[in-house]
């Protein structure tokens, strides 16, 4: 059980205990004790983005903090998709395209949804290390994405979407914009008509709301000039809506098999412990507190923010060309100056950590929610806290 940082020190300086992790700062008991302990309720509040954790007791709050996950998974897998793509067909022109050549295991996810799946597990598995947990409960929510789209859908409208009767998308978006470019009006004349993204495919996939019909020459002039950002979509993207409706389950079960009496809640009964004990702040970390079953536990003046990162960069070439058709290597040595990417620092009394190097030996420090430290700090001021791993956890 957490103890006070005054008794943690004499613990340390009497070498009757060691330093377990740094952050959150645990110490592990050297010799054996009594054993008392607690209950301690550890509340998760399950999404795409952010993750809300809580570890109570009936009087005061122990841990509690939010972690971000990665959004950059399925933009890294197109890139990577694009110049394997490119490459085959530089160096093997001839080659036949081949396709549908392999299978996937049964139950397999899109990486980007296993790796949230994986991430909350993950967090779980932490909180568990450093404390004597006895109850876990989960909240997990599903959403009705025709709902979201249309508040007044019912009955047989579920199995009639916008495209019914139509052959594909490019048939129905020319219909529903009336077989006229959407810049021009017709003006142009131009009787070739292309489908725009309004978002980059990759990242906005090929959804109705995302795509636009333009003549070509609008379509050409668009993309030259750089104008993309003349239009945006009407209605946000139901992304995270969709991956918490595949995560729920599959967060649930993988706690149960490691977590047998662990349970679940649904949003409905989050909103309303929140609203009935007066917590105005709407956060993940208060959420997490209210699953947890003690809404009202004493706050500490401590929070904690972790956030996933990747763990390697296995690009071999930058994406721009240089002059001449010059591909760049984008390989950098892993330690400059005894350093690596998000290696936790020290620097001017604060703890930070590196998002950019230099060659030199200048590095830029920033904060988890990237609030800038310095620019370009000499590496002979940086005192090394903790070596980088996948999982950065900051103390507020």
């Amino acid at each position: 059980m957490p103890c006070s940082p005054r008794k943690a020190r004499i613990l340390l300086k009497e070498k009757k205990a060691k330093v377990f992790k740094q952050t959150p700062f645990t110490i592990q008991l050297l010799f054996g004790c009594s054993g008392y302990k607690q209950p301690i309720s550890l509340g998760v509040d399950a999404g795409t983005k952010h993750v809300g954790l809580s570890a109570t007791t009936e009087k005061q709050v122990l841990l509690e903090g939010e972690a971000q996950l990665r959004t950059d998974i399925q933009e890294l897998l197109a890139t990577r998709s694009q110049f394997r793509r490119s490459r085959r067909c530089r160096t093997t022109r001839y080659r036949k395209p081949r396709f549908l050549n392999r299978t996937r295991k049964v139950g397999w996810l899109a990486p980007s949804v296993q790796n949230k799946v994986d991430a909350h597990i993950k967090l779980v598995n932490l909180i568990h290390r450093i404390l004597p947990v006895t109850n876990l409960k989960v909240e997990i929510a599903q959403f009705d994405t025709q709902l979201l789209k249309n508040p007044s859908i019912q009955g047989e409208e579920y199995q009639q979407g916008d495209q019914l009767g139509f052959w594909n998308t490019r048939e129905y978006i020319f219909y529903r914009d009336g077989h006229t470019c959407q810049w021009c009006k017709g003006k142009k004349k131009d009787k070739i008509l292309n489908v725009h993204h309004i978002e980059s495919r990759k990242t906005g996939g090929d959804s109705p709301d995302n795509l636009l019909t333009l003549c070509e020459s609008c379509h050409t002039e668009l993309h030259q000039k750089g104008l993309e950002h003349l239009f945006q979509r009407k209605s946000k993207p139901l992304r995270d809506a969709s991956q918490m409706t595949v995560m729920r389950w599959l967060i649930y079960n993988g706690l149960k098999n490691s977590y047998p009496d662990a349970q679940f809640t649904y949003g409905y009964m989050t909103k309303h412990t929140r609203i009935s004990h007066g917590l105005v702040a709407k956060e993940h970390g208060v959420d997490a507190r209210c699953i947890s079953g003690h809404p009202l536990a004493a706050l500490t003046d401590t929070k904690y923010l972790w956030k996933f990162v990747r763990k390697n960069n296995r690009q071999l070439h930058k994406a721009t060309i240089s002059k001449g058709g010059k591909r760049k290597n984008n390989k950098a040595p892993r330690l400059v100056k005894g350093f690596q990417l998000f290696d936790k620092v020290r620097y001017g009394g604060q703890s930070c950590f590196i998002f950019g190097r230099r060659s030199s030996g200048y590095f830029d420090l920033r904060l988890l929610d990237r609030t800038k430290i310095h620019a370009s700090a000499s590496y002979k001021k940086l005192k090394k806290l903790e070596y980088a791993t996948t999982l950065l956890s900051e103390r507020r």
